[in-house]
């Protein structure tokens, strides 16, 4: 006898039909699109953030107008690469305070987390052995990583990633650096681009690539590249 498929039983039947509508009429999940902050307005965020002398404040990114702002972001507290960015940043305080400019890092851990791991020994993978002298926001909620559009995986995943962002000083999001979860940061060349701003809002000239302090800046004309380029063979 042919083969006969065994009817569904009209319950069944029901069932399928249903969950079948429900999947039709479910949103497809879309990828989060990066948001360019270049040239706009930093967000306006508030949070409460561990202080250099281990206190409790909240800070607000209009607390520093007027002077420019370096924001970074990093994934957690005790864990790998933080564990060597975050000292590093803050080895760079002083050359930032000296450019007028205020430091501050931020992840989603709670202030008290980076109270304790400020606190802890390097044996439990703490930062105890260094002077951590800016603000560590503790974005636990989210929210900071949100307005900046940091987190890794967009919604999917509540850490941000390696982020920078210097923000000139009349809050205006003036460069963005953004690395993957293994690859450590080049702290150093957050303040050569803030000196590199600087030196820009000085001179109304423009900053070639590699450019460091006391180096040549250029006009924005074609001449001016022309003899830049000229130059720039001459010491290959």
């Amino acid at each position: 006898e042919p083969y006969r498929r065994t009817p569904t039983p009209l319950g069944l039947q029901t069932m399928i039909r249903s969950f079948v509508r429900k999947v039709a009429r479910k949103p497809v999940m879309k990828m989060p699109v990066r948001t360019n902050m270049i040239g706009k307005k930093a967000p306006e965020v508030s949070a409460m953030a561990c202080m250099p002398d281990n206190s409790f404040q909240e800070i607000s990114l209009s607390d520093y107008k007027g002077k420019p702002v370096v924001l970074y972001f990093y994934p957690a507290d005790f864990t790998f690469v933080c564990s060597s960015e975050v000292p590093g940043f803050a080895a760079l305080n002083e050359e930032f305070e000296k450019l007028g400019a205020q430091l501050i890092g931020c992840s989603t851990d709670t202030h008290h987390v980076h109270k304790a791991w400020k606190n802890a020994s390097s044996e439990l993978g703490g930062l105890a052995d260094f002077d951590i002298n800016h603000p560590l926001i503790g974005d636990f909620k989210g929210e900071v990583s949100e307005a900046f559009d940091v987190r890794m995986n967009g919604d999917f995943d509540p850490l941000p990633c390696r982020a920078v962002f210097v923000i000139d000083d009349d809050g205006t999001v003036m460069a963005e650096h953004r690395n993957a979860d293994p690859l450590g940061r080049n702290t150093k060349e957050a303040l050569r681009t803030v000196q590199a701003l600087l030196e820009h809002k000085k001179t109304g000239r423009v900053v070639p690539a590699d450019w460091t302090p006391g180096a040549d800046t250029l006009e924005t004309t074609t001449e001016a590249v022309d003899e830049y380029l000229k130059k720039l063979k001459a010491k290959k």
